[in-house]
């Protein structure tokens, strides 16, 4: 009989633990899933500041008024283009880890 018992709860137990496993698991993927979206719409959000950019360089350069002015209308899109682009990248590497982390603490905290 006891040893009954002790199989019952030894089955309890890591049906429990694998209960914990699964929401831990589902929770993990709603995280990420959540995150990729977010991500999605701030690369979607930078395209378009690009874009925008891009415009109002083109046309101050059609206003410019001598090769000159278009020259430096382009180097001065260039290099804010340039460092953009480096600002954007580390945001969303940024919150690519951020939300890493955020995915992965479920499956974290279920092993405590």
């Amino acid at each position: 009989m006891a040893n009954d018992k002790k199989i019952e709860d030894a089955m309890t137990s890591a049906t429990d633990r694998m209960r914990g496993a699964g929401e831990a698991m589902q929770a993990s993927g709603k995280k990420a899933a959540e995150g990729g979206a977010t991500i999605s719409a701030r690369l979607i959000d930078q395209a378009e500041t690009n874009a925008r950019q891009a415009f109002a360089a083109m046309r101050d350069a059609a206003k410019a008024n001598d090769i000159n002015g278009v020259m430096q209308i382009q180097s001065d899109y260039l290099r804010d283009q340039a460092q953009r682009s480096v600002d954007q990248a580390r945001e969303i590497g940024e919150l690519i880890m951020q939300f890493g982390r955020d995915a992965v603490s479920p499956l974290t905290d279920q092993k405590k």
